[in-house]
């Protein structure tokens, strides 16, 4: 049975710092893209980055970028989400999803149509 487990939220002031750390099971995760999105209140469901299955060619939101990297170790079937220059704005419930197994293990998708299996999700609140 598939399982995405994301841990590493919390409250941090303006200009923090927090790494979100998100752990598969039961599927081998070196041949899946996965893709953090988050949420907050009141608003649509974003993709905030994502990573292919070997690591390559990673993609951002365009609001992250620069202060976010997303990284992986299949060794420990887990995808990372390091966050810095946090700002209010960036305030939401984290989640990771996973997308399209097979095929080209280059690619990864911000479309979370695209992705068929999600974590329950971390609390990242960022205070001014």
């Amino acid at each position: 049975q598939v399982h995405l487990v994301e841990s590493g939220g919390g409250s941090v002031q303006s200009g923090g710092s927090l790494t979100l750390s998100c752990v598969a099971s039961g599927f081998n995760v070196e041949y899946f893209a996965i893709t953090w999105f988050r949420q907050a209140p009141g608003k649509e469901r974003e993709a905030v980055a994502c990573i292919s299955g070997r690591g390559t060619n990673p993609e951002y939101l365009d609001s992250v970028k620069g202060r976010f990297t997303i990284s992986r170790d299949n060794s420990k079937d887990t995808v990372f989400l390091q966050m810095n220059s946090l700002d209010p704005g960036d305030t939401a419930v984290y989640t990771c999803a996973r997308g399209p197994g097979g095929g080209t293990r280059n690619v990864c998708y911000m479309d979370p149509l695209a992705h068929d299996s999600w974590g329950q999700g971390t609390q990242v609140t960022v205070s001014s």
